[in-house]
């Protein structure tokens, strides 16, 4: 294990210390949000989405409260499959601290790069600050809740690193800085987020970031859309528009070409600790599988809130 590796490790695990003595010591939110309207956790760790970030923080932490929240999340496509685990602190429903790492497993899909059986990781630290609004709508304010954040991230890419920090020209870490506005219009119960990224990353950063073609940072949006079934099940779809910065490189044309990331989800709130969320996921294309095809197949993830 590499020092780098170490630190990514070493800061989860101080962060799941300090979730888990918040549900230990009682020092946690109390009843004060929603069921579901903190979200879920993102596959980087924030709260939002399964794909992207929304402005709200996680946890059930308002006014004067501290709440944490962990999950677990797998993927699983036609050739690939992708773990993803972390935790977040939110204070006062005012800032949100987050971990994650990824782990993709490639399987055979690199065998023509001489590469069968990689892991794909990444570490990654997010920040989440609430400016400005309410994310539900009452008599009030129709101004959506606005939220800043930023992901630093760190891929640890095995052997493929002096291909892809080499030739490629994909450098080993990298920043996401994004704002996103969200609002829950009670009455019809939906939910909508919009979220702008500005980002260099090559599949979200698991195959580095910039790249061939040059490119510096690029605006992408996000784009959330959820309907409350119950006060416990939310339906939504969302769509996540990526750079294509390894598209033309020494692989050849098309070789490493990116897509936009689609999923069609459910959630589900039993209680106000546990959510489990459910997803049919697009991932287009990833990287060279043995027959290039578009990535889909499904998603399920677990968090627990304090």
């Amino acid at each position: 294990m590499t020092p780098r590796v170490s630190r990514g490790f070493n800061a989860l695990t101080a962060l799941t210390a300090l979730t888990a003595t918040l549900a230990a010591t009682g020092a946690h939110a109390a009843d004060g949000k929603l069921l579901l309207t903190g979200g879920v956790s993102s596959i980087d760790g924030a709260a939002g989405g399964g794909l992207t970030p929304w402005a709200v923080t996680g946890s059930y932490a308002t006014s004067g409260e501290v709440g944490g929240t962990a999950f677990l999340t797998g993927v699983k496509t036609g050739d690939y499959a992708l773990r993803t685990f972390g935790v977040a602190v939110s204070w006062e429903d005012r800032f949100e601290l987050s971990l994650a790492r990824q782990d993709l497993d490639t399987r055979d899909n690199l065998a023509p790069l001489g590469l069968p059986g990689l892991h794909l990781k990444q570490d990654i630290l997010g920040a989440k600050l609430r400016v400005a609004g309410d994310a539900v709508l009452d008599a009030d304010t129709w101004m959506p809740q606005v939220a800043i954040g930023l992901e630093h991230k760190m891929t640890h890419a095995g052997a493929l690193g002096p291909t892809l920090f080499g030739p490629l020209g994909a450098s080993r870490s990298g920043t996401d800085v994004y704002v996103s506005a969200t609002k829950l219009f009670l009455a019809p119960g939906i939910l909508v987020n919009g979220t702008l990224r500005a980002t260099k990353a090559n599949q979200n950063g698991l195959l580095g970031f910039g790249g061939a073609q040059g490119r510096g940072y690029q605006l992408k949006p996000e784009i959330s859309v959820a309907k409350l079934l119950s006060s416990r099940v939310a339906v939504g779809a969302e769509f996540r528009a990526k750079p294509d910065n390894l598209n033309r490189s020494v692989l050849g044309e098309g070789a490493l070409k990116e897509n936009a990331w689609f999923d069609v989800f459910v959630a589900w709130a039993p209680t106000k600790q546990v959510s489990l969320t459910a997803a049919y996921v697009d991932l287009g294309r990833i990287a060279p599988a043995v027959q290039p095809r578009r990535q889909t197949g499904a998603y399920l993830s677990a968090q627990l809130a304090f």
